[in-house]
């Protein structure tokens, strides 16, 4: 366990270090300081993409036995609340199923902002000693990091699948377009 928590830090290190490098921001000086930037990322990512899709496709679905755009975002407030409440060791504080029956844009909008919130105060108070402790995830004992670390793979899986359904709209999703902002013309 111990060597997955190793090999998805190195990994989140290593985004966080690249996005340094492309002038964003000042390189992280923790481990913590690396997951609570690969947590923020993808979580805007997934608050901007809720907000370009127009509510009427929020019910498009790319091929049968897949999620809806609602779905998807219903699915990622439901897990980040369930991970997130996990690694702070306390019960789930969300008790509406966003997934299951997803309401109309507004609240899902409004419920990823307060799940993302709910989150941020969680990767927000690690620390790297706090990552390594173990914690409860089913029968077994877990670092607390591997919970977070694995609800950024998570999101950022989401995520993929959301940019397909934005594609198949002809929206661009958010983090494309940002990286196209930061392009310098003539710059292919």
């Amino acid at each position: 366990m111990t060597r997955i928590l190793t090999y998805c830090g190195a990994i989140v290190l290593a985004t966080a270090w690249l996005a340094a490098a492309q002038g964003q921001m000042a390189p992280p000086k923790t481990l913590a300081e690396s997951i609570q930037r690969a947590h923020a990322t993808a979580f805007r990512n997934l608050v901007e993409s809720a907000e370009k899709m127009p509510e009427a496709d929020y019910n498009f679905v790319a091929a049968k036995d897949i999620r809806t755009f609602g779905g998807f975002i219903g699915h990622v407030i439901n897990s980040s609340y369930a991970n997130c409440a996990r690694a702070k060791g306390e019960a789930n504080p969300n008790k509406v199923d966003f997934e299951t029956s997803p309401p109309p844009k507004a609240k899902l909008v409004e419920g990823i902002k307060a799940a993302q919130a709910y989150c941020d105060a969680v990767y927000n108070a690690q620390t790297d000693a706090t990552l390594t402790e173990m914690i409860p995830q089913g029968q077994a004992q877990v670092p607390r990091g591997n919970v977070l670390v694995g609800n950024i793979a998570h999101n950022n899986n989401e995520y993929g699948q959301i940019v397909l359904l934005l594609r198949l709209k002809g929206i661009v999703p958010p983090s494309t377009e940002r990286a196209n902002q930061m392009r310098k013309p003539g710059q292919d």
